[in-house]
């Protein structure tokens, strides 16, 4: 089993007795994506650390995108409970890339692959989401490859 699987088996045992009820369902909603995740397929499997920072990214960015939509409907109670679990979810995460740091990537992976114009985002992708693999938002890196190919 994963450590990072682990970890929120032990979390979920403490938020309990704790009755934290927030980080309680957070983390039951984790291991459930996680489980469903394992299963999915043709043969079950375990999830590599890699893999369950996968799920829970997902998760993450569901929970900001509910937040945004609830907050656009003017329904400010969800879109708090929202956020909370995002900030939960988020502790299981590696910590996100600065914009610096993702432009420094970015230039060295457009150097890496000799890219050039917006044409060529693909290879310059290529090289640099294993790079970048968790650390931050695939929307945010492709926003910044585009930016950097373009001017």
């Amino acid at each position: 089993m994963s450590a990072l699987k682990d970890k929120l088996k032990a979390d979920l045992t403490v938020s309990m007795k704790s009755r934290d009820e927030v980080r309680t369902r957070t983390i039951r909603m984790a291991l459930a994506a996680i489980s469903t995740e394992e299963v999915a397929g043709k043969a079950a499997r375990e999830l590599s650390d890699d893999e369950v920072v996968k799920v829970l990214t997902k998760e993450a960015k569901k929970r900001r995108e509910a937040a945004e939509a609830f907050a656009g409907a003017g329904r400010a109670a969800q879109s708090q409970a929202e956020l909370d679990e995002h900030a939960v979810l988020e502790e299981y995460l590696p910590a996100q890339l600065s914009d610096d740091e993702l432009g420094r990537l970015v230039d060295e992976a457009i150097a890496e692959s000799g890219a050039s114009g917006p044409k060529a985002m693909g290879q310059v992708m290529k090289v640099l989401n294993p790079k970048v693999a968790g650390r931050a938002e695939g929307g945010r890196v492709a926003q910044a490859v585009r930016t950097r190919l373009a001017g």
